[in-house]
């Protein structure tokens, strides 16, 4: 029985299985085992291992196949946080079987198989969600409500730095180079706070960090223009030594609104030696964005419960992948790509 019936998550625990034991899987799962509209029945990855250590820490079953938990009659939704070129079969097996799915970015890192799985999903009627887990930021959530209250008129222009503290660690592969795999997201929120649809991407990336790293980039700057002329600068970095560095800007008609980094207290201090330290920032997006990890779910329950649309779509993850995959056009030819 899957979420399509409106029995099986309306008024009731919602059961659902997460596919992935990594860092992200983990994420999911103590999320799931944690929220009071949620059962988690399974945690399901090729290395038996590390799903069989997750999900008995939360009292859930492991499975090495994760393909197999999607047919389970005990299972309404999947959370999908396997490799990315698992991400549209899994997506469209959900999908076809009736469950709710959660996949998280990128859809995948050929935009034709993106389409297809667009295509499927609204031939389906699939109840899919894309985690572009940042828009459920309480401080990004905050900053877009303020947006479409008309508090700063219209946008202008859209300024978002976000930099890594510590490059990939080696032998980090298929993630599909640093504009599908970082800068994604911040795509996402550019079209997420300009409120209109960038139709012009211009790229510029080095190699600074590591000349040989195999993202082929690991220092960037793009620029985005939407058809009215809304502007959005992104500049990302692989190796900012102070700290998981997340800020944004919007400037409108008639004022600005800015997102600043978060750190663990809000304590200043001054001495002889130092004017106005501060705690350093949180150091990287576990810590940084647990809370809209968390919210993200909430998201996907309520919508789930409710029958309303989902938050953020499977042709949302497609509009960023075709940004990203601009980007990348843009970089490697030096000039502007239309989109």
């Amino acid at each position: 029985m899957g979420c399509e019936e409106a029995s099986a998550c309306n008024n009731a625990m919602i059961r659902v299985a997460v596919l992935g034991a990594g860092r992200i899987g983990k994420i999911h799962a103590r999320n799931v085992a944690a929220h009071p509209g949620c059962r988690l029945i399974a945690v399901a990855d090729p290395l038996k291992a590390a799903a069989r250590a997750l999900a008995s820490s939360l009292g859930a079953q492991a499975s090495a196949d994760p393909a197999a938990v999607l047919s389970r009659d005990d299972v309404d939704a999947v959370i999908i946080g396997t490799p990315t070129d698992t991400h549209v079969d899994f997506i469209l097996e959900g999908a076809r079987r009736g469950k709710a799915v959660l996949c998280e970015k990128p859809i995948d890192l050929d935009i034709s198989r993106a389409d297809h799985a667009v295509a499927e999903v609204e031939r389906l009627g699939a109840r899919v969600m894309i985690a572009f887990n940042r828009r459920f930021d309480p401080s990004a959530a905050a900053m877009k409500r303020a947006i479409d209250a008309g508090e700063i008129g219209e946008v202008r222009q859209v300024i978002i730095t976000s930099r890594d503290p510590e490059p990939p660690p080696p032998g980090y592969t298929g993630s599909g180079g640093v504009f599908r795999d970082m800068t994604i997201h911040d795509f996402d929120m550019a079209r997420f706070l300009l409120g209109e649809e960038p139709v012009e991407v211009l790229a510029m990336g080095n190699a600074l960090i590591d000349p040989e790293t195999p993202e082929g980039y690991d220092t960037l700057m793009v620029m985005l223009r939407t058809a009215s002329g809304r502007q959005c600068h992104i500049n990302n970095y692989r190796q900012a030594v102070y700290g998981y560095d997340q800020r944004f800007e919007v400037l409108g008609s008639r004022g600005l609104l800015m997102n600043e980094n978060l750190r663990p207290t809000t304590l200043r201090r001054w001495s002889g030696e130092r004017t106005e330290a501060k705690d350093p920032l949180l150091y990287f997006f576990l810590e940084r964005y647990a809370e809209a990890y968390r919210l993200e779910l909430d998201a996907f329950v309520a919508a789930l419960d409710a029958g309303n649309a989902m938050p953020v779509t499977a042709r949302d993850g497609r509009a960023a992948l075709r940004l990203a995959d601009a980007a990348l056009e843009s970089a490697q030819t030096a000039r502007a790509i239309k989109v």
